[in-house]
């Protein structure tokens, strides 16, 4: 496909690292001349210095052929005007737009977005999103990450493995024969920075991050099986009331039973105004770096901090102070800086969250042609976990893994079939309407297209 990027900024410069390699052409628009040159420095990558809301811009970074436009600027305004610019004068058939301002998110204002008014096609909101994959974080507390797959049916889980894990050292094909009812698939682990997929015959070692497809309602089973029991936390506290915070704070009061949720907020304005918009959480004004502060919130009895602001090192500063009162809570800190994540160890900080990357992962997703859903990303888009439906057309279609000829570094995790999660063996046999969750290596990414699509972006 032909693509363009506009805005060359962390989000920008990671989408067209990963498109590029994936084998799409693509353009990078930005203002920043620095920025432009690092990409053209880095990437194989056209570069284009200019306003992306100028009609001679776009035209010269190719808009007349372009498939898809993604627009992701520092500017809400600007992004959207990108995408009305780029239906109206260039036709481009998809269109992609970072928006941050809960203003232009309210759903009553939804009629805004369509084809006869502002032409967007996928609106991608950072801060819900990050809202959303800390949620999933602490439903699934002894996971470093939980990602839904086929309509939450199916679970991508990133587990560490630990001392005490009771499957070190064990084959996996002995683990099927020891569980033979749980419905999971461990495909691969990342071991000393390198991601290796995992054969029957292989073992899980200590300090793997092991990436394991199982059914839902299995969670907590596949869990423990790894030694990891962690309850799910009741007492949060949320330090920063801005729009990850509040959204996610109004996720617990819906969806967490018997949750007691605690914001620390500096604004008093902000402060009264979450308080406003939340029914059972509590909104203390103050700065959580202030040890008054943290005692009013009784931060002994805490079981899990969450630490939301816009500045970084404020966020790592309250985890490590948290950690001084309890060393067995549970710390997570946003953290928009990549190189803190050396610190994070050392420091005793259990999650670092890189809010700009959630966002590139969600772009991701609407990349890909055809029945491709759900796609969550490993290592900086190396390699992928995708949803894909069987249609009529797929290649797959009434065809068994063994005879399939799917390429070695594809991996069939499991199939929900008749809302039925399976863990497909050498012999099943995909049938019309098969939702498939599995792992691709992302030089496979055209070859998984091509499987499975239809001729529509």
């Amino acid at each position: 496909m032909n693509i363009i990027i506009c805005g060359a900024g962390k989000v920008g410069f990671s989408i067209s690292k990963q498109l590029s390699a994936q084998g799409h052409s693509v353009t990078v628009i930005d203002q920043s001349s620095d920025d432009i040159k690092k990409i053209n420095e880095t990437q194989d990558v056209k570069g284009v210095v200019g306003r992306a809301t100028f009609p001679s811009v776009l035209e010269n970074a190719g808009a007349n052929d372009a498939d898809m436009i993604i627009a992701v600027t520092r500017n809400d305004e600007t992004n959207m005007v990108i995408c009305q610019i780029s239906h109206s004068l260039f036709n481009v058939e998809k269109k992609i737009a970072r928006i941050r301002s809960k203003e232009f998110l309210d759903g009553k204002w939804s009629k805004l977005y369509n084809k006869s008014n502002l032409p967007i096609d996928v609106i991608i909101s950072p801060e819900s999103e990050v809202a959303k994959s800390l949620y999933r974080k602490l439903e699934a507390p002894g996971a470093l990450d939980n990602v839904p797959f086929a309509g939450d049916k199916i679970k991508v889980l990133e587990i560490s493995v630990e001392k005490n894990c009771p499957i070190i050292n064990t084959p996996l094909k002995n683990l099927t024969e020891k569980f033979p009812d749980l419905k999971s698939n461990i495909l691969g682990a990342l071991r000393k920075d390198k991601f290796i997929f995992l054969k029957k015959k292989d073992q899980l070692l200590e300090g793997d991050k092991a990436y394991v497809v199982v059914s839902s309602d299995q969670l907590t089973q596949i869990l423990k099986v790894f030694g990891h029991e962690e309850k799910v936390a009741k007492k949060i506290l949320i330090v920063g009331g801005g729009n990850i915070g509040l959204n996610l704070a109004k996720s617990l009061e819906t969806n967490f039973e018997g949750v007691r949720v605690k914001i620390i907020e500096k604004n008093k304005e902000r402060a009264e105004q979450i308080a406003s918009e939340l029914t059972s959480s509590i909104v203390i004004c103050g700065d959580a770096l202030d040890e008054e502060i943290l005692k009013e919130a009784n931060i002994e009895e805490i079981e899990t901090i969450l630490a939301l602001t816009n500045d970084d090192e404020d966020n790592i500063m309250t985890c490590v102070l948290a950690e001084k009162y309890s060393p067995l809570k549970r710390t997570i800190a946003i953290v928009n800086k990549t190189n803190y994540s050396l610190l994070q160890k050392s420091l005793n900080i259990d999650d670092l969250v890189d809010p700009r990357m959630t966002t590139v992962s969600r772009i991701m997703e609407h990349v890909h042609k055809g029945t491709i859903e759900t796609v969550y990303s490993l290592l900086d888009g190396e390699y992928e976990f995708i949803e894909a439906e069987i249609l009529e057309k797929s290649e797959l279609l009434n065809k068994s893994i063994k005879d399939s000829n799917l390429p070695e570094h594809i991996r069939i995790g499991a199939v929900l079939r008749d809302k039925k999660v399976l863990i497909p063996k050498s012999d099943f046999v995909f049938e019309k309407d098969d939702l498939v969750v599995f792992l691709a290596k992302r030089e496979l990414l055209k070859e998984v297209e091509s499987i499975f699509r239809i001729s529509s972006i």
